[in-house]
């Protein structure tokens, strides 16, 4: 049986950095916490990672990546016809914040409230994204042209496929007003949503049936 490679000294500081940047914003958190967590010096910590900011950067651009990365795997396949892959991708994408609850309130409060960080989200995404969306534009045009599916313009389809996702978390603490008991069951809850995600987006996009 292979051994488990051991994570680099960068790693286990940027998965610390990742908890308490999380957990605690950026103002919050503190170096010699990310040390202690990641089992180093403060010293080891500035030696890879000069400043705290340039440490949240590094952060920054691994979620946005990680996002994007889950989004698109399942959205990028010309193998599969474009319906089924904006599924995959809604669902891909749902899961991916159940997983990491904490990344909407994060990246809410870290750097969509905060306009001198939006070039972190510049940075990490404008190489791939105009590329790709384009791509997908041009096959949902001629999925269109086909009669396959609803004609739709795919950077407004993404906005309401993030906002249909990221919205149930933000709103968990509040959803009992509406929901009463099944709010507290918090399994129950994120499978309706993530259903209701799904359907909504389809709903759109889906000829109706003669």
């Amino acid at each position: 049986m292979d051994k488990k490679e051991k994570p680099s000294t960068e790693q286990l500081i940027l998965e610390a950095a990742e908890e308490e940047f999380l957990l605690k914003g950026f103002d919050g958190a503190r170096t010699t916490a990310i040390a202690e967590r990641a089992g180093v010096t403060h010293a080891m910590l500035h030696y890879y990672f000069r400043t705290k900011e340039q440490l949240f950067e590094r952060i920054v651009a691994k979620i946005t990546t990680l996002v994007a990365q889950t989004i698109f795997a399942a959205m990028g396949d010309p193998q599969r016809p474009i319906v089924e892959r904006i599924r995959s991708g809604i669902a891909s994408h749902f899961d991916l914040v159940a997983a990491h609850p904490l990344l909407p309130r994060f990246f809410l409060n870290e750097v969509v409230m905060r306009p001198e960080r939006y070039h972190l989200l510049d940075d990490s995404l404008k190489e791939r994204i105009p590329t790709l969306f384009l791509r997908l534009q041009a096959e949902a045009d001629r999925a269109a042209e086909a009669g396959e599916m609803e004609a739709v313009d795919m950077r407004q389809l993404f906005i309401s496929i993030v906002s249909l996702n990221v919205f149930p978390f933000l709103a968990l603490p509040f959803a009992g007003l509406l929901l009463g008991e099944m709010a507290g069951d918090r399994e129950k809850f994120l499978a309706a949503r993530k259903a209701e995600a799904i359907e909504t987006i389809l709903r759109r996009i889906q000829k109706p049936k003669p």
